[in-house]
């Protein structure tokens, strides 16, 4: 009988595009050595749509409903970032109360995009139990975005200037009670998961990144905060009005899945108070929709008369976006959501580029699995938290 030799070549396997743990459609191609990861090599683009060629050929009101689509869990900031590159382009004021409305919604939508973080990452790693918990948290805020946009997901609420409608009545006391109830479902989800051993067992010390290294690679969001470096644009530059609550950076010193899920998870708590502050503390006022202003301005205008009030087909009013070119950046959950815009004295802009967190955060990828085991791929992909909507834009 002959011994069948034993196989010392390489293996090569594709993870994805199908993969359920590729959250989106990436694809690995993972070199293995038995169990051990010898290279990896992602391969994105399979959702890629145009949305930076897009966005030259549309005016900035008629590109807001394509926006949400690049990270579609936390629709807000893709809108916010969108308004706010052309408002510092023309330099247009913000009121104090659509600040406000702002900084809730983003603050909601921040803590909607960590939920379905959460719970996929634990499926990930084997615990069931917490991706059924998230959703229902997920659904009340997305009851809140219904009563105040119409919309669940998809808002298309941000407009220049200010918001598309004022909150509902009564919509403050639902969102202050929704605060309340949310703050005893993170602690049953410290509970839960913070100090289960098995969930140690496969976070702790896995996919390290030191600070400086992160600073290098471009991180940004938690992935950079989880390495040691207190950097948060919201403390940095000083954008909407977060200066006037009262929260925390936060942030953890290890660098591993570990840190950066108690990052995500502090940075929940974190946004309750800052909405709960925004709440009590939301000045009167308009909430100023300069598309509105501009068709009351003029009594007898064209806009006014039959044509364009009922037929679809006409192009939307408009403001133009001034010869010049400026990098407006936001902190979205994943981390910092930035457009880098030319404007040419046209209502399109001329060049609309998009920076993505979850591309440059997606960098790092090959270099932490290296040297690790295959169930490790998981854990390391799941705890940079990507989207491919935005990644591959």
């Amino acid at each position: 009988m002959t011994v069948p030799a034993t196989r010392k070549d390489l293996m090569i396997v594709n993870m994805g595009p199908h993969h359920p743990s590729m959250h989106g459609v990436l694809r690995l191609i993972v070199t293995l050595d038995g169990e051990d990861v010898i290279d990896c090599e992602p391969i994105l683009g399979y959702l890629h749509r145009g949305m930076e060629k897009i966005a030259e050929n549309r005016t900035i009101i008629q590109y807001l409903p394509y926006v949400t689509r690049w990270d579609y869990l936390a629709t807000m900031f893709t809108e916010a970032i969108t308004v706010n590159a052309p408002e510092q382009l023309g330099n247009i004021q913000v009121p104090k109360r659509a600040s406000y409305i702002r900084v809730i919604m983003l603050e909601l939508s921040r803590i909607a995009s960590h939920l379905l973080w959460l719970g996929p990452f634990m499926a990930d790693i084997g615990a069931q139990t917490p991706f059924f918990y998230i959703f229902r948290e997920r659904e009340l805020i997305y009851d809140l975005f219904e009563a105040a946009t119409g919309m669940r997901m998809m808002h298309n609420y941000f407009r220049i200037g200010g918001v598309a409608a004022d909150l509902p009545y009564g919509w403050i006391d639902k969102c202050l009670d929704f605060c309340d109830y949310f703050l005893t479902g993170v602690a049953e989800y410290q509970k839960l998961i913070t100090r289960n051993p098995i969930f140690l067992e496969r976070v702790e010390g896995v996919g390290i990144i030191g600070g400086e290294e992160a600073i290098n690679w471009g991180l940004s969001g938690p992935m950079l905060r989880a390495s040691g470096i207190q950097w948060d644009l919201r403390k940095v530059d000083h954008y909407e009005c977060y200066d006037e609550f009262d929260w925390e950076v936060q942030w953890q010193k290890e660098g591993d899945s570990l840190a950066r899920y108690l990052v995500r998870i502090g940075e929940m708590t974190e946004s309750i108070k800052i909405i709960q502050q925004a709440l009590e503390g939301i000045p009167g006022g308009p909430y100023e929709n300069l598309e509105v202003r501009r068709f009351a301005r003029a009594k007898d205008s064209e806009w006014n008369d039959f044509e364009y009030r009922f037929i679809s087909k006409k192009p939307s009013p408009t403001f133009e976006l001034s010869k010049q070119e400026l990098y407006a950046r936001v902190e979205a959950p994943k981390g910092e959501l930035g457009i880098y815009l030319i404007g040419d004295q046209s209502v399109f802009p001329w060049r609309w580029k998009i920076r993505p967190p979850g591309f440059i955060n997606l960098q790092i990828l090959p270099q932490l699995v290296k040297r690790m085991k295959l169930a490790d791929i998981m854990t390391i992909l799941g705890s940079i938290d990507i989207i491919m909507g935005e990644v591959d834009r």
